[in-house]
């Protein structure tokens, strides 16, 4: 492609793996980070800077700061390939969104491809350290890099306390969005506090003395900056009332922790989150592992037939994965109903345990790590 946008959330290494990319290639490389004053102010006439990097691959970082430059490298692309070049030329690296960034930017529609960058997964630090990966740090701590590898725990809360100031107090006005830090940092540590469920904006809204749109616009922003994850509820056609919100989970574990004030393993154990965070820790190790081809979601009906996640795989199956943290999961009737009701064709219990073994009505008890590999095993046979 000609463009190739890097997007994640700040802080999760994109700029040190476009870098260490940028050292791979047999072409020169110009690096540029729109936070800075300097290299900002070369963008004052776009469209001449960008036509100075024939042959050569401009890297643009937080690209988000200026959005009227996608327009401009249309034009630059398009005039690169009537002259014979074709690929390679920009590299975007964006703190937001492909959503947000594609507000502005569909005139690269065909010419730009969207790669998204999450803070360390399970499967990648399991193969990276080998009989050394300890999970439950990755739980705590989460997979941003500077908490995850910080040399104490004390360190690693350090690192997630500036990290959410920054990010409400700095990067959100940064982009021009005009919140309420306080406000924005109250509805964030409210909004921990129903992770794993779906949220009433009205009560929201009155618990902070604004309006439901507003909640509405808080909750869109933190999803835009990969913050947020809003869980789709299944949209199939049933014959019973179903629970029609998104589930609501804080993406990355560290920072939910960070935000209910839990400082250790033991602190979550005994608080009463356990199961809504472990259970957000796996979906988003899943998710992070899918290709555009799968959609996921998750199921409940008014009556409280419920599935934690529903994969639709790109060969019609329907994978029902029930998430539980205890040694010894148990099922309830409403986990068998909604497996009939989606017409499950497999039925997975994810438990914290390594074991492996069946239940009734073929169901099966697996470990996180196993279940990331089979479905590794499906993305490539599919």
């Amino acid at each position: 492609m000609p463009v190739v946008a890097l997007i994640g959330p700040r802080q999760v290494g994109k700029t040190t793996l476009a870098l260490e990319v940028s050292k791979k290639l047999d072409k020169p490389v110009t690096y540029i980070d729109l936070e800075s004053d300097a290299d900002f102010n070369k963008l004052t006439d776009a469209e001449t800077y960008l036509k100075r990097f024939s042959g050569q691959l401009l890297i643009i970082d937080e690209v988000q700061r200026k959005p009227d430059l996608f327009r401009l490298l249309r034009v630059v692309v398009d005039e690169r390939k009537r002259n014979g070049e074709r690929t390679g030329h920009f590299l975007l690296l964006g703190s937001a969104s492909k959503d947000l960034l594609q507000r502005s930017s569909e005139s690269l529609a065909g010419r730009i491809r969207y790669m998204e960058l999450t803070p360390f997964t399970f499967t990648e630090l399991n193969d990276a350290e080998k009989d050394g990966f300890d999970s439950e740090r990755l739980w705590l701590r989460g997979g941003f890099p500077d908490s995850y590898l910080a040399p104490t725990e004390e360190e690693s809360r350090e690192w997630r306390r500036d990290f959410l100031a920054t990010y409400v107090e700095r990067d959100i006005p940064n982009m021009g969005i005009g919140v309420s830090a306080n406000q924005l940092k109250r509805f964030w540590k409210m909004l921990a506090h129903y992770h794993g469920n779906q949220i009433n904006l009205s009560e929201f809204g009155r618990s902070l003395e604004v309006s439901h749109t507003t909640i509405r616009n808080y909750l869109d922003l933190l999803t835009d900056f990969y913050m947020v994850r809003q869980l789709s509820p299944w949209s199939g056609n049933v014959k019973k009332r179903l629970v029609k919100t998104p589930k609501i989970y804080i993406r990355d574990s560290g920072i939910l922790h960070s935000l209910i004030q839990l400082p250790t393993v033991e602190a979550i154990f005994s608080h009463p989150v356990i199961g809504a965070s472990w259970e957000g820790f796996v979906i988003e190790n899943i998710i992070n592992q899918l290709d555009n081809s799968w959609n996921y979601s998750y199921y409940r009906t008014a009556t409280q037939a419920e599935i934690d996640l529903v994969l639709h795989t790109p060969d019609n199956e329907i994978w029902a994965v029930e998430i539980k943290r205890t040694a010894a999961p148990k099922l309830t009737r409403g986990f068998y109903e909604a497996c009939k009701d989606v017409k499950a064709t497999h039925k997975w219990v994810i438990s914290a345990n390594k074991d492996r073994y069946p239940l009734p009505h073929e169901v099966e008890v697996i470990g996180l790590l196993d279940f990331l590999r089979l479905l590794q095993n499906k993305l490539q046979t599919v």
